[in-house]
């Protein structure tokens, strides 16, 4: 995530170090390769202006004219103000309403709505505990109902039937009544993409949003659109009142142009990313952490997080008892912790969130492959119950 732009920052801090003081002329040379990353990070033009100046103003300031390490305090100058770019807190789903809490999903088609309706049905869920129902009002894309249908029995939501020979604001509105007789705590309504803004589409979901009145109006976004995603958003919001934006595909955006522009650019807050293509890939936006991932210094409070909702803890104590021990630590156990890995986004998912490991992370990636993990456990999974315990027994013959 953010690969292209955070090697480039790194580096070009990292060519301050053994400096003794900041001078005028060593701040311009690496705010010149800021400028540089972040343009090629495809950043919008007005934002990196912005972002350069202000670092520039700071930098020059007495707190780091005074500093004995030019190169930290660089660093705690830029992470502090790609906080402020992004947002200086993470903003919640506001649910304060009277149930049921209507959400509505907006954005192009092949953005990744219907997916990121089925993952934050199953972020409410999980997380905030609430009863979700989920409908869909694509009408126009023959496979959107079946789909919506088919990742909310996955998740658990429940789903409101729809045909595509209806219109969709009767649908919206149909939905509505079921969710409140079911004390359904929140809908969340799929509206339909096109593959460019046009006048029929806003006309349609503008009347969506008038007669169902939600709670919050989500911008779902590919991030991998760079600062068109910023754009979109901006068309989008003038039509419809934006409460915040979905940044979808971020783990295969090496740039981070969407991420770093839309707040500046719209002024809605970021409120989640899509990491993945399981339902359960979605992570709150937290400006502050990824700010920290873009400057190599890891995730570290995701990285708990992550660990606290998908560790076993009974097995993992199981585990760690058995390795004091030195003894019985089989391949079965292996298989487990491996499975465990996958569950935290893999081995380069977990070491990208590692202080100082996000370029070890990108030299992983190349060498060692994830689906080399799920083959291991299918080879672990077709021995029998012996071989696991007693791995000696396997022999050429076997």
């Amino acid at each position: 995530m953010f690969e292209n732009l955070s090697d480039r920052l790194s580096k070009t801090i990292q060519n301050l170090r053994g400096q003794g003081r900041i001078s005028e002329s060593n701040v311009s040379d690496t705010l010149r390769e800021v400028r540089l990353a972040l343009l090629e990070a495809d950043v919008a033009l007005p934002v990196v202006k912005a972002f350069v100046e202000r670092v520039k103003t700071r930098a020059m300031g007495q707190e780091v004219m005074a500093s004995l390490t030019p190169s930290q305090a660089l660093i705690k100058i830029v992470n502090n103000e790609l906080i402020a770019l992004m947002g200086e807190a993470c903003d919640d789903v506001n649910l304060a309403t009277t149930p049921p809490a209507v959400i509505l999903m907006a954005g192009l088609q092949g953005s990744g709505k219907t997916t990121s309706s089925a993952k934050l049905a199953r972020w409410l869920m999980e997380r905030q505990k609430k009863k979700v129902a989920v409908v869909s009002c694509d009408v126009y894309r023959p496979a959107a109902i079946e789909q919506l249908k088919t990742l909310a029995s996955e998740v658990g939501a429940h789903f409101y039937p729809s045909d595509a020979k209806e219109k969709p604001v009767a649908i919206a509105k149909q939905a509505m009544e079921q969710a409140r007789l079911q004390y359904m705590d929140v809908l969340i309504v799929d509206t339909a993409g096109r593959l460019h803004i046009d006048d029929e589409m806003m006309a349609e979901i503008a009347e969506i949003h008038k007669q169902i009145d939600p709670v919050e109006t989500l911008f779902v976004v590919d991030s991998m659109t760079g600062q068109d995603a910023a754009n979109t958003a901006k068309a989008f919001d003038d039509a419809l009142a934006l409460t915040g934006v979905i940044l979808t595909k971020v783990d295969g955006d090496a740039r981070g142009g969407a991420a770093l522009s839309i707040r500046h650019i719209t002024g809605k807050p970021i409120k989640f990313l899509g990491v993945g293509e399981k339902t359960q890939a979605l992570e709150p936006f937290h400006p502050d952490r990824l700010a920290s991932r873009i400057l190599g210094m890891g995730d570290v409070l995701s990285l708990i997080e992550d660990v606290e909702r998908t560790v076993d803890k009974k097995q993992a104590e199981k585990i760690a008892n058995k390795l004091k021990k030195g003894k019985g630590f089989d391949l079965a156990d292996f298989r487990d912790q491996l499975l465990q890995i996958e569950k935290l986004g893999g081995l380069t998912g977990l070491m990208d969130k590692l202080p100082g490991m996000g370029g070890m992370a990108k030299n992983a990636k190349q060498k060692v492959n994830d689906k080399e993990t799920k083959r291991l456990v299918a080879i672990i999974n077709a021995m029998t119950v012996k071989e696991r315990q007693y791995p000696d027994l396997i022999k050429g013959g076997r």
